[in-house]
């Protein structure tokens, strides 16, 4: 096992990443698993270890071959789940694993990532007033928040959503007048749902936590009712992770439709 401050690579055989003799009550870490490791259940195998020690956070298969695991937790439960991913499920062969240690994120359950939970669509909208429609699939429709000021990349922005009534899938391509204001597609993409509740129940218990993968908005990010009422009020929150960009406008720097191309100004005219 060779290491550098906060980072380890090893071959199996029971080497182990230590992390017991830290004070902190919560560690993170990092790792990518190489070998033979994907098509051979390990996803599954290392989420039910993690949940077992308690350790939260997420694996997904990678575009080279390897595992990649975020796990957050005790240090040992952590170094548990760590000495686990060394050896692997009976199909696996595991060559090396590679851990660093890396900021605590706050997730609430240990899943799987990268797998698609359906589309989701942000559509710029001029009507009465002006604000960003959020809208996420959920159960055949699409669940939707009206959000004044648009999303946020920036994890210090609290940004009011305001429930309103579900939508249909085939409003998520539209772009154009409506009445005397109008529409554009200002980003969509697929979306996984995460947090500790399975959906749609985590929407019904008014804590929902969701990674986007868009063409503006990427990365973790949180629906948190405020109020209940005939129109709902949630806080729409980036969360703090890799995509994360503290001090940005995403709504001012990239103000086009992805379809259209035009900004909502110039479809107006």
């Amino acid at each position: 096992m060779s290491c550098v401050p906060g980072r380890c690579s090893w071959a199996p055989r029971g080497a182990r990443f230590a992390l017991v003799a830290t004070n902190a009550k919560e560690v993170a870490v990092r790792a990518a698993v190489r070998g033979e490791v994907q098509g051979v259940g390990f996803r599954d195998a290392t989420v039910t270890r993690a949940r077992e020690a308690g350790v939260r956070g997420w694996v997904r298969n990678a575009d080279d071959g390897t595992v990649r695991v975020h796990a957050e937790g005790p240090p040992a439960a952590v170094e548990e789940l760590v000495a686990f991913l060394g050896e692997g499920p009976r199909l696996s062969r595991v060559e090396g694993v590679d851990v660093e240690r890396v900021k605590v994120e706050g997730h609430e359950q240990f899943a799987v990532r990268g797998v698609s939970a359906g589309v989701f669509v942000v559509q710029e909208h001029r009507a009465t007033a002006h604000h960003f429609d959020l809208r996420l699939e959920v159960g055949g429709v699409m669940r939707s928040w009206a959000v004044p000021k648009g999303p946020s990349m920036d994890p210090g922005q609290k940004r009011l959503a305001v429930e309103v009534a579900d939508h249909g899938m085939g409003h998520n391509d539209f772009e154009g007048r409506l009445g005397t204001g109008g529409v554009i597609v200002w980003d969509r993409g697929t979306y996984e749902q995460g947090g500790r509740v399975p959906w749609p129940e985590a929407l019904d218990r008014g804590h929902a936590v969701f990674v986007l993968h868009g063409e503006k908005l990427r990365g973790g990010f949180a629906l948190q009712r405020t109020r209940e009422g005939e129109k709902p009020q949630w806080l729409l929150i980036k969360r703090r992770d890799d995509e994360a960009r503290p001090g940005s406008d995403v709504v001012a720097e990239q103000p086009r439709s992805v379809t259209g191309g035009q900004t909502l100004d110039e479809l107006l005219g």
